[in-house]
């Protein structure tokens, strides 16, 4: 017997979500909703969603894997190169290095986009000049970007030149699989953040990209977002969001646009 996932289950899944990330699920997300689910449902030998619901709204564990199981979203190496080309033609060749650069990628996945900037940073600055930090409020991600183990078909997004010198090649179990040089991983950290909180243990950045993300939250919530992740970027730094998205409606008084999609804190 087929599981549905019936109107007024999903209006409590979308409420839990908005409440716990603000995330605002579309109605077109339904299927995607109770397909992603569904092998919770069989986990635990449920024949409804409203029994998982339950079970959500009063186990935290569980709450975090429904979000885990929601919140993962496509991503790839270098995906929207023109802010990779403008960090290594701009923005490095312009910080004074006298204090350690620091980057954060602050809906960071599986690690992808954390670990291109590394690249960069790795192929410009000396080892102690730079620091790459990555956060996401899925912790079945963190988990993966700390790992830095991919499929080998996401190579190919990688420019030739970092692929040989930070793409090892997996054999035996990990045949298939390509694992990130540890030469840059030591410079990196990932950790688990939400959004709608200021993250104060991550300190102040020079660069943030939060890219793909404000599309998923409502007015309110993007300016919460935005608020409090300027709150970690230093005066003269660089703030990055998807070339998919816009800050028009957002009261950003302290940033400038300095290209598509890239602005710069002001004070």
């Amino acid at each position: 017997m087929e599981i549905v996932l019936k109107d007024n289950e999903f209006m409590i899944v979308q409420k839990l979500i908005f409440h716990e990330v603000g995330i605002e699920l579309q109605s077109s997300k339904k299927l995607l909703v109770q397909s992603r689910l569904l092998k919770r449902l069989f986990h635990y030998g449920f024949n409804s969603y409203l029994q998982y619901i339950r079970l959500v709204q009063i186990n935290s564990n569980e709450r975090v894997e429904m979000i885990n199981l929601i919140t993962t979203n496509e991503t790839y190496f270098f995906r929207e190169i023109k802010h990779f080309d403008y960090l290594k033609n701009i923005i490095i060749p312009s910080h004074p290095f006298k204090k350690k650069f620091r980057f954060w990628s602050a809906a960071s996945s599986v690690g992808a986009e954390a670990y291109s900037a590394a690249m960069i940073l790795d192929s410009i600055m000396a080892k102690d000049d730079w620091e790459v930090v990555g956060s996401d409020i899925n912790t079945e991600v963190i988990k993966k970007a700390r790992v830095g183990l991919y499929p080998e078909s996401w190579i190919d997004k990688i420019p030739v030149h970092f692929r040989q010198k930070y793409c090892l090649k997996g054999r035996g179990r990990h045949k298939g699989q390509f694992l990130i040089d540890r030469c840059i991983v030591q410079n990196m950290d990932f950790n688990v953040g939400n959004l709608l909180k200021f993250n104060a243990t991550v300190g102040q950045f020079d660069v943030i990209f939060l890219r793909n993300v404000l599309i998923y939250f409502d007015k309110n919530t993007k300016q919460l977002v935005v608020d409090n992740v300027l709150k970690n970027l230093k005066v003269g730094g660089y703030f990055v969001i998807s070339l998919t998205e816009n800050l028009n409606m957002l009261n950003t008084p302290n940033l400038k646009t300095v290209d598509t999609s890239i602005y710069k804190k002001i004070k």
